[in-house]
């Protein structure tokens, strides 16, 4: 059983917290509850994953925001979605690196294991060089025509106008266009995780937040690079995160702030005297403070929800439900981190 945020009250953590004005960009901000909140939900929730790897029944913590609500990981790549993305999408298959590419971006798009599997179940092994949109669409338009839903609600995937008259349709021609324009090597040529945003951002209806996703999930493939500490942009649930931390001050510097977050992490960890070992030493990325700031927006709408965020948001919408089967985590070799 796993104590979280012994001062809090579902009124709110704290008359002020523990910190002082910081430094950022070289603005001065003044922190809210929020802040402090921000880093002991991170190690509530990290201490529930580690819990569920261990097995057991559960409850897993006695913070009843925790156990009514559902919150994702504390690490981008333990979600559920990340580690399909991760073991059974781009290292399992032909490792030439167009067809990771395609794979996943194919995944990506959908966001959604049960597409994924539908498309394998229906032809086979999911490859690039044997891509026939006729072949694709008909799979996908069966199962959207019999009311499968074939996107994750994750996030949202705006469709291009590219000429087709269903969303999935015109995202299949996005990512032919993708390939022929060579993505695939321009993404993997490029000096930074920057630079292969940038490749991303330029094609169309895919916009900074999309693209910035899109390249964190290939870079957990082997032939790329680059460390998740080089580049961060902060979606609008984190800025909203971001908010609720530091007030308006913060507009305009969020990526600094998620820097800020990431470098200092440890100083703020043990100023609250909270045990976070990380993701099996692993200390947290930019993309996963980026995160943490998504899901303390939600856990404030219950815990302070006299502070305001930029969408005016008020209720968590998603309840916590336990998923059965065993937990799976199992990482990019590259980080070293996996289990014997």
């Amino acid at each position: 059983m796993v104590t979280v945020l012994q001062e809090r009250s579902v009124a709110g953590v704290l008359d002020r917290p523990s910190v002082g004005e910081i430094s950022v960009a070289g603005r001065v901000l003044s922190p809210t509850p929020v802040f402090d909140t921000y880093w002991r939900f991170a190690a509530a929730r990290q201490k529930v994953y580690e819990a569920r790897l261990d097995g057991g029944a559960g409850p897993f913590t006695d913070d009843p925001i925790l156990q009514k609500y559902r919150f994702t990981n504390c690490y981008r790549a333990a979600d559920r979605v990340s580690q399909e993305l991760i073991g059974e999408v781009i290292y399992r298959g032909d490792q030439d690196w167009g067809e990771v590419f395609f794979r996943t971006l194919l995944f990506k798009i959908f966001n959604k294991t049960s597409t994924w599997r539908l498309l394998q179940d229906a032809l086979g092994e999911v490859r690039w060089d044997g891509y026939d949109y006729r072949a694709y669409d008909r799979v996908l338009s069966r199962a959207f025509s019999a009311g499968q839903r074939l996107y994750s609600a994750a996030y949202i995937v705006p469709p291009p106008h590219l000429g087709e008259q269903r969303k999935h349709q015109n995202h299949l021609r996005l990512l032919e266009m993708m390939m022929r324009q060579g993505a695939p090597r321009r993404v993997l040529s490029a000096a930074t995780l920057q630079g292969a945003y940038q490749v991303l951002l330029s094609f169309p209806a895919i916009g900074p937040f999309l693209a910035y996703q899109f390249v964190i999930d290939l870079n957990y493939a082997a032939e790329m690079p680059f460390s998740e500490m080089d580049f961060v942009v902060p979606g609008p649930g984190a800025r909203d995160g971001i908010r609720k931390c530091f007030g308006p001050r913060a507009d305009g510097i969020e990526a600094e702030v998620v820097r800020y977050m990431a470098d200092t992490q440890d100083e703020h960890f043990a100023r609250l005297g909270l045990t976070f070992s990380g993701l099996r030493g692993r200390r947290l990325q930019l993309i996963d403070c980026q995160n943490l700031f998504c899901e303390v927006d939600k856990y404030a709408r219950v815990a302070h929800p006299q502070i305001a965020g930029i969408s005016g948001r008020s209720r968590i919408k998603q309840s916590y439900r336990r998923q059965a089967g065993p937990v799976p985590a199992w990482f990019p070799p590259k980080w070293k981190i996996n289990t014997p």
